[in-house]
């Protein structure tokens, strides 16, 4: 016994979670958006190093 309490309280919370609709600030969401791209545009971060194909080529053959 206890759980009809229970189980109506998860069911309020619930709907509260699926109905609730925040205060969304679209300003804030496009200067995030719009440094996360411009910081994304270079190339050669996103690149691995040479000298880790090198690496890796020495250990399959063999070489170390």
């Amino acid at each position: 016994m206890g759980r009809g309490r229970a189980k109506a309280k998860q069911t309020k919370v619930a709907r509260q979670l699926k109905y609730y609709t925040p205060d969304t600030d679209l300003s804030a969401l496009e200067r995030e958006l719009h440094r996360e791209s411009s910081g994304a545009d270079r190339d050669d971060t996103s690149r691995p190093d040479e000298d880790d194909y090198d690496e890796y080529g020495k250990w399959a053959a063999g070489e170390r």
